[in-house]
């Protein structure tokens, strides 16, 4: 949840009004507001995953990648690593070697499959999952911008905080690098999305990436259910 805070644009609202929604939703948000500082189409269309796995599958028929004897992953396969990349910033080699060693002899050939892949979602104005995200930090990348977007927004608040991965991270630290207003909720134990990037270090090292230490609170009492 991001609020409450002022409206983009920077003007204050006579009501105070709360943006909710997951990473994604609220990039998609920002990037059609400020589309122009990142010479984006701001009608740009959002493909789901079984969309973006579409544009791969039918790129992998065009480039002579989807004939069954190659063996080729199948478009699933090259969205997950694609994402996966994306979402840990790291290098398409690291992301195979340490989560698909399976495909790792086909880096040549997804690299030219990935290039070909934003060259078609850059000429058809069209963004996957992990553009928004992208997007969204490049624009927080950019000292100005950065600091008008921050300023919309008074208090921060991050659910679920142990299945966030790197880039959301930064984009956080980005949005608040002072830390005021910012208070995330999660639970080391239940880190279960490593395998979609998501990085249980972020919750662990949140304490120590401000100045002063961020505040600790433990709930120690279980709501949910009754232990034995």
């Amino acid at each position: 949840a991001l609020g409450p805070g002022r409206a983009p644009g920077g003007a204050a609202l006579g009501q105070r009004l709360a943006w909710a929604g997951t990473f994604h939703s609220i990039a998609n948000r920002l990037l059609r507001h400020y589309a122009g500082a990142l010479r984006l189409d701001p009608q740009f269309t959002v493909l789901d995953r079984g969309d973006a796995a579409d544009v791969l599958d039918a790129l992998r028929t065009e480039l002579g990648l989807a004939q069954k004897e190659q063996r080729f992953p199948r478009k699933d396969t090259c969205l997950q690593i694609y994402s996966h990349r994306v979402n840990t910033r790291g290098t398409l080699r690291a992301t195979l070697e340490g989560q698909f060693p399976w495909c790792a002899h086909w880096e040549e050939a997804l690299t030219g499959l990935y290039r070909a892949y934003v060259e078609r979602k850059q000429r058809e104005s069209l963004l996957d999952y992990d553009d928004l995200l992208l997007y969204w930090h490049v624009m927080m990348s950019d000292g100005q911008l950065a600091q008008r977007i921050g300023a919309q927004f008074d208090h921060v608040l991050v659910d679920e905080y142990q299945d966030t991965n790197t880039l959301q991270a930064d984009i956080l630290y980005a949005l608040k690098p002072d830390g005021a207003g910012v208070a995330v909720v999660g639970d080391d134990a239940q880190s279960i999305y490593s395998f979609r990037a998501a990085s249980v270090e972020n919750i662990l090292a949140f304490p120590e990436r401000f100045t002063p230490r961020a505040e600790v609170i433990t709930l120690a009492r279980n709501y949910r259910s009754t232990q034995p």
